[in-house]
């Protein structure tokens, strides 16, 4: 039994359908038993259980010969993310008392940063469960090329899209969501021992200037990127609703200061196969 969290969004749906396909029994577990209705269409079987309860999650993870832990993303968390420490610790309880035979975790890209950024949150989660009595794999793939979905709407309006990676020429390692579906699914089918990090990227590095001419050709129209000036960042974060912009400045300082980067560089990433041509035809279809 394969026991997956976040089945309904992207990441998860790809590993419950690879899984499927495979012939494995697959447990989605969900917060919402009538948002899962699909998945128990295609044969799965249901659990209720939410992030933050560690008696629901034992139950749903009780029995599974492996389990994918994806956490839900906060973009604005408290100082000192005592919401990254609450979550490890519920799912350090969940998982040592549930004791599935191996467990994947998604992480990201940069997890071994000492600098505090919006991803520490996924180090401190990591730092909790790296020592658990179970084979662990912490999946740390790149920037999502999903992330390009905010750039649609300014792409195909005034042809003018805001980046905040800079410089626009600096490769940057971004991957396609339905390559780290796959991957963790193959992941989560293959035995091994103790704690183990495997880093995901996609085919190549992806400029933002690659983003704006890959838009130009799908779009048939001029398109382009223009630096948005980080003086300007706090104000705007600010002016959109967040509390504490800081982790999320530092989070871009990393990715534009390259500290934010794999733990064993690019040649000891894994490489998908989805180009962001796919990724951004799909969005724009």
């Amino acid at each position: 039994m394969y026991a997956i969290t976040g089945i309904t969004g992207q990441v998860g749906g790809v590993i419950g359908r690879s899984l499927l396909a495979a012939g494995q029994p697959v447990r989605a577990i969900v917060r919402d038993l009538d948002k899962a209705k699909t998945w128990a269409d295609r044969g799965c079987e249901l659990a209720q259980a939410s992030i933050e309860d560690a008696a629901a999650l034992t139950a749903a993870f009780r029995g599974a010969s492996a389990v994918f832990v994806l956490v839900p993303p906060n973009f604005d968390p408290r100082p000192e993310f005592p919401e990254a420490r609450a979550l490890g610790a519920t799912l350090r309880s969940a998982l040592e008392t549930a004791q599935p035979s191996r467990v994947v975790y998604l992480s990201t890209i940069g997890a071994q940063a000492t600098q505090p950024n919006l991803l520490t949150q996924h180090t401190i989660i990591e730092q909790a469960l790296r020592d658990l009595p179970i084979p662990i794999t912490f999946l740390r793939p790149a920037w999502f090329m999903e992330n390009c979905r905010w750039d649609v709407g300014p792409a195909r309006e005034s042809g003018v899209i805001p980046s905040f990676l800079q410089p626009l020429d600096k490769p940057v390692p971004m991957v396609a969501t339905a390559d780290i579906g796959r991957v963790a699914a193959g992941l989560l089918q293959e035995s091994w021992n103790g704690a183990r990090i495997v880093e995901l990227e996609g085919p190549q590095r992806v400029t933002p200037n690659d983003i704006a001419a890959t838009f130009t050709t799908l779009l048939g129209k001029p398109v382009r990127m223009e630096a948005v000036p980080r003086e300007s960042w706090e104000p705007m974060f600010r002016a959109q609703g967040v509390k504490n912009p800081l982790p999320r400045i530092q989070m871009l300082d990393g990715f534009n200061e390259e500290w934010i980067t794999f733990e064993h560089g690019e040649s000891g990433s894994q490489k998908g196969t989805v180009e962001l041509e796919s990724v951004l035809r799909g969005m724009l279809a």
